[in-house]
């Protein structure tokens, strides 16, 4: 008995007769397939980074229920019916399954053979689960390990996700670190019968995991029970919430969620970001091409109303390849010498970069890819699809595809109008969710209007912003003043919403 106590007094925190109220507090910050499709909207595993605040501080942090309870006890359903019940867009559900330890050749044999004991806290990586969760929870990007239980090892492919408005994790040893416990906002612990446990186990392993029956009641007898009586069942008193008869239980999960709708904080309107930043003066990373009578003549055509879609879209690239010449201009150069067919040293220059890379936010932003194709040799591209919610206005990730080892590159990200800045700025926290550093990146847009440059500048001031032409106004519907149309509709033929903005397919650019 004494051993056990002490086992239990490695994992576990004393606990406190009385919980002082948690204080809140804000932190910086490949799309997986849909979690959970219901009659009324689709629900998102793969998160978004939240809305930032004219920092560029994630303005809310992400609120973590941990899910804990023994092996088949339902904790998976009972994530499931919260998520929905929520009615929160944006999640991320993080099975502690992703996180077992890599195995040695011994002991994936005893794995094998059913010899392993999977359901004791040092067969989970803590470290890594503990370190996984903290980035999540400050909005930032995360990679999941993929575990194979049929082969007992982990995946060469890793998932990524993003942070979101709930994150919830759930897994068998959910309360078993300390510093685990203190990332969570609620602890939910699943009761369910034992027997009824062992049932839903048996079907689970030799359905899906290639298991015989007899393999798997031997690892229940011999280490899934005591491990559930020694490590899991003493955390039900860690718990805020039991939830007995696990996800049968609809009151206690109506209870769950009332007191989550309680905890979040209500998003903040994307249209104050920088209204207290409209009146200074333009910022020094800015630079806009020099309007010569050639560069203010294509701005003339391509913003009048009357222009047709082919002299439109030709205007429209000319200006495209000034911009991303002038851009290059910024690029960090090197002296070199070269000799020339006539034998004689010229002293020239070179990029002193390791790369440069493109990233187009969809769908304008991929029209500027042609040009940058013809002035870099073998750039490599990426695209990010960014769009705002009509319910909420907030700016939403729906898409990413970058290029690996894309965090020591030049980074030119690209869109064509830039009207309040909410895109351009979630997609540079992306950039830089994925070590791109910040005086790396280049926002390139053919119109941008002052309050997207003053609110991407005084987010990321080492960002340089590069443009043909900043307009002063925009709307009360988000319309550059005077601008020059919804440019995706223009270019593609396609007819725009009565509520279109600038905002590119209602990005909030």
């Amino acid at each position: 008995v004494s051993g056990r106590e002490e086992s239990l007094d490695r994992l576990y925190p004393p606990v406190a007769p009385t919980r002082p109220p948690r204080k809140r507090t804000t932190s910086q910050c490949k799309s997986e397939p849909p979690l959970l499709r219901t009659s009324k909207r689709t629900i998102y595993t793969a998160g978004r980074p939240p809305w930032y605040n004219e920092h560029g501080a994630q303005s809310k942090e992400a609120f973590v229920i941990g899910l804990g309870g023994g092996s088949a006890s339902g904790k998976t359903t009972v994530a499931r019916m919260i998520i929905e019940a929520l009615d929160v867009p944006w999640v991320v559900l993080l099975s502690m399954d992703s996180f077992y330890k890599v195995l040695t050749k011994q002991q994936q044999e005893q794995a094998a053979h059913n010899d392993f004991n999977f359901d004791h806290p040092d067969a989970f990586d803590f470290d890594l689960i503990i370190a996984t969760l903290k980035k999540l929870k400050q909005g930032k990007s995360v990679k999941i390990p993929i575990y194979d239980f049929t082969t007992h090892s982990r995946k060469k492919e890793w998932k990524t996700l993003y942070g979101a408005n709930v994150i919830i994790f759930e897994g068998i040893m959910a309360f078993a670190d300390k510093e685990l416990l203190k990332l969570l906002d609620l602890k939910i612990f699943v009761d369910t019968d034992s027997d009824i446990r062992l049932v839903r186990r048996l079907r689970r392993d030799i359905s899906e995991r290639g298991r015989d029956i007899e393999g798997v009641i031997k690892q229940y007898n011999k280490f899934v029970k005591p491990a559930f009586d020694q490590y899991i069942q003493p955390t039900l008193r860690l718990a805020d919430i039991v939830v007995p008869r696990g996800s049968g239980n609809t009151v206690a999960i109506d209870l769950i969620v009332q007191h989550v709708h309680s905890q979040l904080e209500e998003v903040r309107a994307a249209a104050a970001l920088a209204s207290a930043h409209q009146c200074h003066p333009l910022p020094r990373t800015l630079s806009v091409l020099k309007s010569t009578p050639q560069v203010r003549g294509m701005h003339t055509i391509i913003r009048n109303k009357e222009t047709s879609r082919d002299e439109f879209i030709f205007y429209s690239k000319r200006l495209m390849r000034l911009l991303i010449e002038h851009a290059l201009s910024f690029l960090p150069f090197q002296s070199c010498t070269v000799q020339t067919p006539q034998g004689q040293d010229y002293e020239g220059r070179t990029f002193s970069g390791k790369q440069i890379t493109g990233v187009s936010i969809l769908r304008a932003g991929e029209t500027m890819e042609p040009a940058l194709r013809a002035v870099c040799k073998d750039v490599r591209i990426g695209t990010i699809l960014i769009q705002t919610n009509c319910y909420t206005g907030e700016p939403e990730l729906h898409y990413l595809r970058l290029p690996k080892d894309i965090s020591e590159d030049h980074v030119i990200l690209m869109d064509c109008t830039v009207s309040t800045g909410a895109a351009a700025m979630m997609a540079v926290r992306v950039l830089l969710d994925h070590d791109v550093p910040e005086d790396k990146i280049f926002l390139l847009s053919l119109l941008m209007a002052e309050m997207g440059v003053h609110s991407v500048a005084y987010a990321f001031p080492q960002v340089k912003i590069i443009t043909t032409a900043v307009d002063k106004k925009v709307n009360d519907l988000f319309r550059i003043i005077p601008g020059i149309g919804n440019f995706g509709d223009r270019y593609f033929g396609t007819d725009a919403p009565p509520d279109w903005s600038d905002d590119e397919d209602t990005l909030s650019t």
